[in-house]
């Protein structure tokens, strides 16, 4: 089984199936599609029936297209966010900005509920780093 381990730094460590390449290189990773390939449909989609395994195969592509999008904008929002921080600081002005990071608070849980929350929580938590 092919699973991610994150550091406590949230950055993703190398994945199980990941190879070092001598060259330098980035390291390859193998293919979902091939590893899910050898396991039989009915294990991958939990049904035999063709047609409601085909639709969920499609529906898990999206989702993982989703998924790689949400980790790059993830990814990318840390990014600005550590750096408005750090051009704040450097500028002589505070590390947070309570204010701020209420708006962001309130704005997921209006948007998703408590879950909203909790997602506003770690994505301050990824920019900013713990308080």
């Amino acid at each position: 089984m092919m699973t991610d381990v994150m550091e406590q730094s949230g950055s993703p460590t190398r994945r199980e199936s990941e190879q070092p390449v001598p060259n330098g290189t980035e390291p390859t990773v193998s293919a979902p599609e091939a590893v899910d390939n050898a396991v039989p449909v009915e294990a991958r989609t939990g049904t035999e029936e063709p047609a409601a395994a085909a639709r969920i195969v499609q529906i898990r592509e999206r989702i993982d297209e989703i998924d790689n999008a949400m980790i790059a904008l993830w990814q990318e929002r840390a990014a600005l966010s550590q750096e408005v921080g750090a051009t704040r600081m450097a500028s002589g002005g505070t590390r947070l900005v309570l204010s701020r990071e209420r708006k962001i608070l309130e704005r997921f849980r209006v948007a998703l509920g408590a879950d909203g929350t909790q997602l506003a929580l770690l994505l301050l938590r990824a920019g900013r780093g713990p308080l």
